[in-house]
């Protein structure tokens, strides 16, 4: 690791907690708005991606923030149903759109200093529903021509399902509301806002359950 990256024994030792706690991948909230359900023809129209830190004792908090509106790309289909949700105006020229590339690339430069901070070896995308938010995303990686994916091309963290699991709910809203967290209907289906969301939402329940991962830690460590 450089001198660069890591600033003092506190910044290393946050790395090591990082680093070992998913096994050197570095997760990432990402949420995407979109034209549709289709990844392979519907248009990507914001994205926002939420790092997390971790402090000294081992508890994550959100990090980083970064979110783009984004042009929809060249024949993209864009369904009136969608735009209903999110209430999104593609082509108005107050959403200041980046294209993909750009979008993308801003993206990954953020996420690519989260990973060096931390000496993880890949970022793991975080999601509600995550498969939809890395299919958008690998699906505009690839129409962009980017060779260099900082993301797990398959594997996911998904917040519906750990919800599930923790908090009995696997409906967004309804698990931010049982983790104690604020929920502002009016702002939903923002890529900002549902990745801050999101983000303080895979925090409370990593968070909950760090005694049990620790107690596995513990064991494996003993009978080595």
């Amino acid at each position: 690791m450089s001198e660069e990256t890591i600033q003092s024994p506190e910044d290393a030792a946050r790395a090591v907690l990082m680093k070992n706690r998913f096994r050197g991948f570095l997760p990432v909230v990402v949420d995407v708005e979109t034209g549709g359900f289709n990844c392979a023809t519907d248009a990507l129209l914001e994205i926002a991606a939420h790092t997390l830190d971790i402090d000294l004792n081992g508890q994550l908090s959100p990090g980083e923030a970064v979110h783009f509106h984004v042009q929809p790309f060249a024949g993209a289909n864009i369904e009136d149903a969608a735009l209903e949700v999110t209430g999104i105006k593609p082509f108005s020229p107050l959403r200041a759109a980046d294209t993909e590339q750009n979008a993308l690339g801003r993206s990954f430069q953020v996420v690519r200093r989260a990973i060096r901070r931390y000496d993880c070896k890949r970022a793991i995308l975080v999601g509600h529903n995550a498969h939809f938010d890395l299919g958008f995303l690998n699906a505009a990686v690839a129409r962009c021509g980017i060779k260099r994916n900082p993301f797990h091309p398959f594997s996911v963290f998904d917040t519906a399902t750990l919800a599930g699991a923790t908090l009995g709910q696997t409906v967004l809203a309804r698990a931010i509301e049982t983790a104690g967290i604020g929920w502002d209907p009016k702002q939903a289906h923002s890529a900002r806002y549902d990745a801050a969301k999101t983000a303080e939402l895979f925090c409370v329940m990593l968070n909950s359950i760090a005694p049990v991962h620790q107690a596995w830690v513990t064991r494996d460590d003993e009978e080595e």
